[in-house]
């Protein structure tokens, strides 16, 4: 999200300035309202290019440090430290230098007399909307220590979603890849040598076997135009994902994709109902959890589906109502959150699907992995083992004339 900078007056007079990173120019202004500031101007702040490199586990914040520290701040908090002590312990102990030098400005802002959501909003690449949004609900109950422990939960368990989910489609690639690299191995270095043996052979080669050196022959000599040709494939795909019609169309067809389909809807199902339920009992207002639900949704289909979620509470609806008419949920979800509503437990009924779709995660990975491992064993036969026959059919060839002279 775009990080605006402003400028204001407080009932006092005093002028203040800052940065504030959100959605858009208008939520600036209401966030600066709230806080009885007088805006004097808003404006977004010029994007800077950087020629650095960050790598996420050097210069980053891994999403283990983040729960640890968490999980920590919560127990130091329930215990009765103050929020400097607290801060000041945690930026001490922390062996990430780059998490330590957010904790420590963190710390900063407190002592010169910030709220912790505020202090936390100046950090969106390690503090996302919906740890800020959940902290800030948090400081406003009186309940902080018990929004962080929740907050801990949730990103062990949205971590521990993501880690199966990238397993899922993980192993397929590797084995993918492979299978490629030994083919196009095989076609660079071994066919050409026996192409050697078959031109002194002189006879007529069967069509496998003449359909394989051709593949070597057009790799061997045009393989700058197979690189130029994924390249730009990868920069078109890239270009298109970027683009709003193209990453919903992309979506779209990853979720028809057969057993891995089911994966990914499960998975974003399970994150929605997970990230709603836990902003929702956390005191955080229903539109504005919409909102961060939406952006973290992980897939384009199930973002627009909760979107329209979100406009038709504002127009007096019901959160069901839309979903049903989606194709993105299925029927015993959109029927559990309309009892939810109607029961007054809808954060109780949001964790009670989020556990349910957790396990059918875990469940349809395994499904996935036992359906790839023999396809991708008949795939290796067929690249690798078709290959081989198609070298060797020839030698047959030459024996049986060489047995009947």
């Amino acid at each position: 999200m775009p990080t605006y900078i402003w400028k204001g007056k407080t009932l006092a007079g005093e002028v203040q300035t800052g940065e504030l990173t959100m959605g858009n120019q208008e939520e600036v202004l209401a966030h600066l309202r709230k806080k009885r500031i007088i805006t004097l101007f808003v404006r977004e702040k010029p994007k800077q290019l950087s020629l650095s490199l960050k790598l996420r586990g050097a210069s980053g914040v891994s999403t283990k440090d983040l729960a640890i520290f968490t999980r920590q701040f919560a127990t130091m908090i329930n215990a009765g430290l103050p929020l400097v002590q607290c801060l000041d312990i945690l930026s001490s102990q922390v062996d990430n230098a780059s998490f330590k030098t957010v904790l420590a400005s963190v710390m900063n802002s407190v002592e010169s007399g910030s709220t912790l959501a505020e202090a936390l909003r100046q950090h969106p690449k390690v503090f996302d909307n919906l740890f800020v949004n959940m902290v800030e609900a948090g400081e406003a109950g009186g309940i902080l220590d018990v929004i962080l422990l929740r907050l801990a939960t949730y990103i062990e368990k949205a971590e521990a979603l993501r880690r199966k989910i990238k397993g899922a489609m993980t192993y397929p690639v590797v084995v993918l890849s492979v299978a490629v690299s030994t083919t196009i191995f095989m076609l660079l270095f071994i066919i050409p040598t026996f192409a050697k043996i078959f031109q002194d052979f002189g006879a007529n080669l069967p069509l496998p076997t003449q359909i394989v050196l051709t593949c070597s022959n057009f790799l061997r000599g045009y393989w700058w135009v197979l690189l130029g040709a994924v390249v730009a494939g990868i920069i078109f795909y890239r270009r298109y994902v970027a683009t709003e019609s193209g990453r919903r169309n992309v979506d779209k067809l990853m979720l028809k994709i057969p057993a891995l389909g089911d994966v990914i809807r499960k998975g974003s199902i399970a994150r929605f109902t997970r990230t709603l339920g836990t902003l929702i009992s956390s005191g955080v207002p229903i539109l504005d959890g919409l909102e961060i639900t939406a952006n973290t949704a992980g897939n384009k289909v199930i973002e627009d589906a909760i979107r329209a979620t979100r406009g038709s509470i504002r127009e007096g609806e019901t959160i069901a109502a839309p979903l049903r008419t989606s194709d993105a949920f299925p029927p015993m979800v959109v029927q559990m959150i309309a009892v939810g509503e109607e029961t007054g437990a809808l954060d109780e009924m949001l964790n009670k699907i989020a556990l349910f779709y957790e396990d059918e995660v875990n469940t349809a990975v395994e499904t996935l992995t036992s359906i790839i491992e023999p396809v991708m064993i008949v795939v290796m036969g067929l690249l690798v083992g078709g290959m081989v026959v198609a070298m060797y059919m020839p030698m047959f060839k030459m024996v049986s004339v060489v047995s009947g002279e």
